[in-house]
């Protein structure tokens, strides 16, 4: 069943996260293979800059404190494509979902304590080779109502 087009313009949130300075760093060691949740946490690898884990590293650099990997983002920025496919009023079949493509485009610094806000609309919803399309555009903000990070998500609903 194809998604219905009226639904182009739906919004949903606002979605409000408060970046916390551990999840930073254990998402720079979840980059290295470490399981933070399990205790295991190791090192992060050489190429991860100790800007994104050392609070002594980064008190010196250029930001003042740890600041956020860019695809942390993800964490808090798909929430309004979560809510998008789970809309019961749009009926996606879940069971034929496949994530079809994500992009990210950063405006702005994630630091520990930033209270950010996305929201997200549908901007597109259109069928190709029988399948549905269904893209979400997102836009997250710091608490001084600055763009942080702008998404553009893409669900695929195969036939059945």
């Amino acid at each position: 069943m194809a998604l219905d087009p009226k639904f182009i313009g739906r919004a949903y949130g606002p979605f409000t996260y408060e970046i916390g300075r551990e999840k930073l760093r254990e998402f720079s060691l979840i980059l290295g293979g470490s399981v933070p949740s399990a205790g295991t946490f190791g090192e992060p690898p050489a190429h991860v800059s100790p800007l994104l884990y050392s609070q002594d590293a980064a008190a010196a650099g250029p930001y003042g404190d740890v600041i956020a990997f860019p695809s942390f983002a993800v964490v808090f920025a798909i929430r309004p494509f979560s809510a998008a496919i789970a809309d019961p009023e749009l009926g996606v079949d879940r069971v034929r979902l496949v994530h079809g493509e994500q992009e990210l485009e950063f405006l702005g610094v994630m630091r520990p304590g930033d209270v950010l806000t996305t929201t997200g609309h549908i901007s597109e919803l259109y069928r190709k080779a029988g399948m549905d399309f269904l893209v979400v555009t997102t836009e997250t903000l710091n608490a001084r109502g600055e763009p942080v990070v702008r998404g553009v998500w893409t669900a695929v609903i195969r036939p059945a």
